[in-house]
């Protein structure tokens, strides 16, 4: 089955054509401060984590996890292996944070770790990555009840490199509970010579336990495999399908024999050497062609028609097909080289014509470029990607010039997609270009359904919820934060960035000290004109700023309807958004 291309459908009523701007307001707001026992167990990139991807991975990690099934209760892994627990029921009467669980390994002893991750899947149960590569499925009893509370290890394996938890979810059926978890690794190929030779491996894991079975085991693994880091990456509550937005597409690969063979395959074809070289200048073509040894012109056939050639060596056709352009077949020679290869001149008809290949839709050979002509063309289009501005445009030489456009209108990922993958197929379903919208932040509204992600439209930022069983309608369109796509790309600091659930306000964290609060327009209790159009204001949006008393980074980010938590490495931080309740 192909996958069909959609679009995403903006809701009209959602849009605010009129929205004028978010008003700064010094009003202050309470911000609470906890200390910490421990320091968080921040992991710090390595030398061989030198990537991009490895920074969006884990560079830009946050350690500050939001029990999205309890409000206002969210979670950090300290130095001591222990995963210490905050819920807040009152600002003012605030405890210390509480040992929920500690994991088993001495992470100290590990020097090839990750951050460790951990994933609320359900009321009742966890999944847990120590950093090391090993994975935990946990069960915790009621976490909203203390006294049913008890965290307990239902499985526990080891899956080779360390990888973090992205997603998972929890699947219940008469005969059997299972738990689908979806993992994120950056690995070295060892044989990619292009680019940064890592990719990255996405792995979709089953862990089950029937009426027969003692424990849990693992019943399905697939991988998929791209280039880039996805964005957002979910598996659907039904567990039968998983929607990534990423910038480079992911494809399942079978992790099986016939993969390692076919891998070898297309090693062997990559690495094998062309059939012959061409080169070219304004009137001529010299191709070089490898031949065997004691190789006779008794041998070799060649015939040289206006717009084709025919290569032919012992009976065996080496070449043949037709040319890109027309050539003077006359003119045309060839001669054997003392160093056993064969080399043909072919002599242009069009003179200073540049051929991008010799035979159409020929495959086997090499384009060897001369280094002097590379140059020339290169100083032919250098006014194309001049810095200088060019106050008399003609046209030779076009205005075009990279300052003329705001940093905040450049996108760097304009061909990311949003792609749906069936669970039993493995193949592509549903496929959203997503072209300039570009991805901002993922958020759980309802903890029953999928994240949902906020994307840039315009000036504004959408917000998106994914619906698995509507198969026309998939994504519907929640909220829209008015003109924060424009202000978010102008804060050059920005690390984390989330909304409240219930879509009343958005907020951006600095590396440093800095939260930005953006509030949807709200009524004004006074009365407020403006001037230039003559009319009343009924509503403002709001702009607030607060400012931490630490000097450490931020390093975890997490916002609720009532609160906003921001995690250092030694505090802790609340702020009460919400002071009308």
């Amino acid at each position: 089955m192909e996958a069909a291309n959609c679009s995403l459908q903006v809701k009209r009523p959602l849009l605010d054509p009129r929205f004028e701007g978010y008003k700064l307001s010094l009003e202050p707001l309470p911000c609470y401060q906890l200390e910490l026992d421990a320091a968080v167990a921040e992991v710090k990139l390595r030398d061989d984590q030198y990537t991009l991807e490895h920074m969006h991975a884990f560079g830009m990690y946050n350690y500050l996890h939001c029990d999205a099934w309890y409000q206002d209760s969210v979670y950090y892994i300290d130095s001591l292996g222990r995963i210490m627990n905050l819920t807040v029921m009152l600002d003012t009467a605030l405890g210390k944070p509480r040992e929920v669980f500690r994991l088993p390994t001495d992470l100290a002893a590990y020097d090839n770790r990750l951050c460790a991750s951990i994933h609320f899947t359900s009321p009742t149960w966890v999944t847990l990555s120590d950093g090391t590569g090993r994975l935990y499925i946990i069960g915790t009893g009621d976490r909203g009840n203390s006294a049913s509370e008890k965290w307990e290890i239902m499985f526990n394996e080891e899956l080779g490199n360390p990888f973090i938890i992205i997603h998972s979810i929890s699947l219940l059926t008469a005969e059997e509970h299972s738990v689908a978890i979806l993992l994120l690794r950056i690995e070295k190929e060892e044989l990619e010579m292009k680019g940064s030779g890592f990719f990255v491996s996405l792995e979709w894991i089953t862990v089950s336990k029937n009426e027969d079975n003692k424990k849990y085991e693992i019943a399905k693994h697939h991988v998929l495999r791209g280039k880039s880091v996805p964005h957002y990456a979910a598996i659907e509550p039904n567990g039968n399908g998983l929607m990534i937005v990423s910038y480079k597409s992911f494809k399942f690969i079978q992790v099986d024999q016939d993969l390692e063979e076919s891998m070898d395959e297309s090693i062997s074809e990559k690495t094998k050497e062309p059939l012959y070289y061409w080169q070219q200048t304004e009137d001529d073509l010299m191709v070089t062609v490898r031949l065997p040894e004691n190789t006779t012109k008794e041998d070799i056939q060649i015939q040289f028609l206006p717009d084709s050639i025919n290569i032919m060596l012992k009976d065996i056709q080496i070449l043949e097909g037709k040319l890109y352009s027309s050539i003077d077949h006359e003119s045309s020679t060839w001669i054997i080289k003392e160093n056993e290869s064969l080399e043909i001149s072919l002599i242009k008809k069009n003179e200073g014509l540049t051929w991008p290949e010799l035979v159409i839709g020929d495959k086997q050979g090499e384009l060897i470029r001369d280094p002097a002509q590379c140059a020339m063309i290169a100083e032919r289009l250098i006014h194309l990607t001049s810095e200088e501005l060019n106050p008399n445009p003609d046209k030779e030489k076009p205005p075009c010039n990279a300052q003329e456009l705001e940093e905040c209108d450049i996108f760097f990922e304009e061909s990311s997609s949003l792609c749906r993958f069936d669970g039993n197929t493995l193949k592509t379903t549903h496929v959203v270009n997503l072209g300039s919208n570009q991805y901002l932040f993922s958020v759980v509204v309802d903890p029953k359904e999928m994240p949902c992600f906020c994307l840039r439209h315009d000036v504004d930022a959408l917000l998106w919820q994914p619906h698995c069983s509507q198969q026309e309608d998939m994504w519907e369109h929640m909220a829209t934060f008015n003109a924060l796509g424009y202000v978010q790309a102008s804060k050059r600091d920005k690390k984390f960035f989330a909304c409240a659930p219930d879509h009343s306000y958005a907020a951006l964290c600095e590396c440093l000290r800095r939260v930005f609060i953006y509030r949807q327009p709200t009524p004004m209790s006074t009365v407020l004109y403006n001037r230039k159009e003559g009319r009343h204001v009924g509503q403002v949006a709001k702009q607030q700023v607060a400012n931490l008393e630490t000097n450490d980074p931020i390093l975890g980010f997490q916002a609720t309807n009532e609160r906003l938590f921001v995690l250092t490495t030694k505090n802790l931080f609340l702020i009460k958004v919400n002071t009308e309740n």
